[in-house]
């Protein structure tokens, strides 16, 4: 198992994830952001203000960038 991040950024401020997720199979990784992703989208629709400028970088145990989701790809619009 290896040790993934996912940092939370907005171009101006990044909020680190200080703990990581032991994650087995590296596939399971752009699932996960997604998955994140739609959970503090959907979060801030209840507030009535959603932030498409966002997204999430997951970066592995040695810092380097491995995965990057924007918000703007996590959703469509019909």
């Amino acid at each position: 198992m290896a040790l993934y991040f996912f940092h939370l950024r907005d171009g101006g401020d990044m909020l680190l994830d200080p703990e990581g997720r032991q994650i087995a199979d590296a596939s399971a990784i752009p699932g996960m952001a997604l998955t994140d992703a739609r959970g503090i989208i959907s979060q801030d629709a209840l507030s009535g203000h959603v932030q498409l400028d966002q997204w999430i970088d997951v970066n592995d145990e040695t810092g380097a960038l491995v995965h990057q989701l924007s918000f703007r790809d996590a959703v469509s619009f019909d």
